[in-house]
């Protein structure tokens, strides 16, 4: 019931080391997804691919009626592990997200994977930044594929193809 009252979910997830060359495929990604009843986008705020994808979105909304983006984070202070460019990021993308998920007070054992798992509990569908199968972007992919929601994969290198 959720669902229809706010629209389909979904939910960003890539490696820090992404190095933005799928920007406009990002933000094509979240036009298309928008046209096909998607309002709600979820960014679990690490550096890299996810915080880019947030960017996306929040580019958009002014051209997107109803596009949201919800920011989860792990846990509070997140930011303070990552560059003064993350952080600063990080920090302009939490302000102006129009939901604010913060999972844990302060850094636990776990915390990422809740941070993952809850990314995938509440989508329908999982955009990815998909490289390596080791990393917590393979195990929230994976979770996401054994659950039956759909995946695009937006890493696409001829000399490293699609791993799904």
């Amino acid at each position: 019931m959720e669902k229809r009252q706010e629209g389909l979910r979904a939910a960003f997830t890539g490696h820090q080391d992404y190095d933005g060359r799928a920007d406009a495929l990002l933000r094509g990604t979240v036009a298309e997804l928008w046209r096909r009843g998607y309002r709600r986008f979820a960014s679990g705020m690490a550096s890299g691919f996810d915080l880019s994808a947030a960017e996306a979105v929040l580019g958009l909304r002014s051209e997107l009626p109803g596009l949201e983006l919800e920011a989860v984070v792990p846990f509070a202070g997140q930011e303070r592990g990552f560059s003064p460019e993350d952080c600063m990021r990080h920090r302009a993308v939490f302000a102006a997200a129009d939901r604010r998920t913060v999972l844990c007070d302060g850094y636990r054992r776990g915390c990422y994977f809740r941070r993952n798992d809850y990314l995938v509990e509440h989508a329908d569908c999982l955009v990815a930044w998909y490289v390596r199968p080791a990393s917590g972007t393979g195990y929230t992919v994976r979770r996401a594929l054994r659950k039956g929601i759909e995946v695009v994969n937006l890493y696409d290198d001829p000399a490293n193809p699609r791993l799904f």
